[in-house]
């Protein structure tokens, strides 16, 4: 059954381009497809969600906050199967899931469907799509891999930032409802055929090499050393340096995610019109794609430490000073610094984790850290709305939550970078 549905990649003719590239464009479109998975894809249907079911913004945050949760425990299962099935099966799967799951969420009819409907769109697609689409390019490429990733993680945030743009339009004409159906099918028709048919899981497969260098006569010995060379996942989690990077992508995932949950309310508070706190997404969106590029490059080049401490700093540098904005210059300014913060850190993780671990067990490690960065996320929206419904302003909250970026900096420049000799000393937990 599954030979019928993935036929093995035809190698190469002579003189053929590398597939590489190829693959970055695939993943970068799958990545784009989680836009419906994502918090500003999302955001869009809450209001008249609301206005149908009948429920308050504290219920849909907390149905918002479970769900994403219980999506992000499967993650880690995901990992594996990546592992051991490869991107083109396992993103296949995956996409047809979500497809599923989005035009599920046109049946929802109160609190407990709508608590289902995002544990399963924020399962399967913010978390296990987004974790296959940015792990798929690591084997094409070994010595501009960090380059590779970034642009993958750059094109496929632009593509999804039209999402809220396009559902923006849709909904009023068609209904929230429809809106869901149409977006599911979308999922189907883009990722699935892509999955089945163009991606192609390891270079070998069609007879190329990483970054497109000639074929080596000892290629098999060389894949064996480099598995060999790899951290399992028990291995990975035992490192100090494993727990700063998730650290980064979880603070900036539940921060974040608060901040653009809340927006037009917070920024409203600073003077800001709805439509005028909407338009913030767009510097956020050209800094986050600038962020992922050059971060992307810096991860070949410089240690992970330094990225990740850069990325805490903007990302404090948003949450003191977003009460300093009025509209105008401030406004985008708050706007590039929160973009650049969150998009750094995600694509730190991404571009760094096979540089430090390697490849063969990447998809396991780097399940538990989307599990634990989407897990985050359920968190932010909320706590931002009780420090909002306690004190009547988002500032105090956001001042205590300083606490935690501050702790990943001090983590991450105390880390050593993980060693493979060191993790075969330490004994498992």
């Amino acid at each position: 059954m599954l030979t019928s549905l993935f036929p093995a990649p035809r190698p190469p003719r002579s003189g053929t381009r590398f597939s590489g590239w190829r693959i970055v464009a695939v993943a970068a479109v799958a990545l784009g497809m989680t836009g419906p998975g994502q918090t500003v894809g999302v955001s869009v249907f809450i209001d008249p969600m609301m206005e149908t079911l009948a429920l308050t913004r504290s219920q849909v945050s907390t149905a918002y906050l479970l769900g994403t949760l219980t999506g992000a425990f499967a993650l880690p299962t995901a990992g594996r199967i990546l592992d051991a099935r490869g991107t083109r099966v396992t993103m296949a799967i995956i996409g047809g899931l979500f497809g599923v799951v989005l035009m599920a969420m046109a049946g929802v009819v109160g609190l407990i469907t709508l608590t289902l409907g995002f544990a399963g769109i924020r399962m399967f697609g913010q978390g296990a799509l987004g974790l296959t689409a940015t792990t798929a390019p690591a084997a094409w490429f070994d010595r501009r891999r960090g380059f590779a990733i970034g642009v993958t993680t750059a094109v496929g945030s632009a593509v999804l930032s039209l999402f809220p743009l396009v559902a923006a339009a849709v909904i009023p004409a068609i209904g929230w409802r429809a809106a869901w159906v149409v977006t599911g099918l979308t999922v189907w028709l883009v990722v699935v055929p892509l999955a089945a048919r163009v991606m192609i899981d390891h270079p070998r497969d069609v007879g190329q090499q990483a970054d497109g260098d000639e074929p080596q006569a000892d290629a098999e010995e060389v894949a064996r050393a480099a598995a060999a060379a790899s951290f399992t996942r028990s291995e990975a989690l035992r490192t100090p340096m494993f727990w700063a990077v998730a650290g980064a992508t979880a603070t900036t995932g539940m921060i974040g995610t608060g901040l653009a949950f809340h927006q037009i309310d917070l920024l409203g508070e600073q003077g800001l019109t709805p439509v005028q706190a909407a338009a913030n997404f767009l510097p956020q969106t050209g800094a986050s794609l600038l962020a992922t590029l050059a971060v992307g490059s810096m991860v070949d080049r410089f240690a992970a430490r330094w990225v990740l401490t850069t990325s805490m700093l903007l990302l404090m540098g948003a949450m003191v000073g977003v009460v300093l904005v009025s509209p105008g210059w401030t406004a985008i300014a708050y706007g590039v610094t929160v973009g650049a913060a969150g998009a750094s850190a995600r694509a730190l993780e991404a571009a760094s984790f096979p540089k430090l671990y390697g490849l063969a067990h990447l998809g396991s490690i780097r399940g538990v850290v989307t599990a634990i960065s989407v897990g985050s996320t359920a968190f932010g929206p909320l706590a931002l709305a009780i420090g909002r419904d306690l004190t009547g302003s988002y500032e105090l909250v956001l001042r205590l939550l300083l606490v935690f970026p501050a702790a990943v900096i001090v983590l991450g420049l105390l880390a050593p970078t993980p060693s493979r000799q060191r993790a075969e000393r330490v004994p498992p937990a």
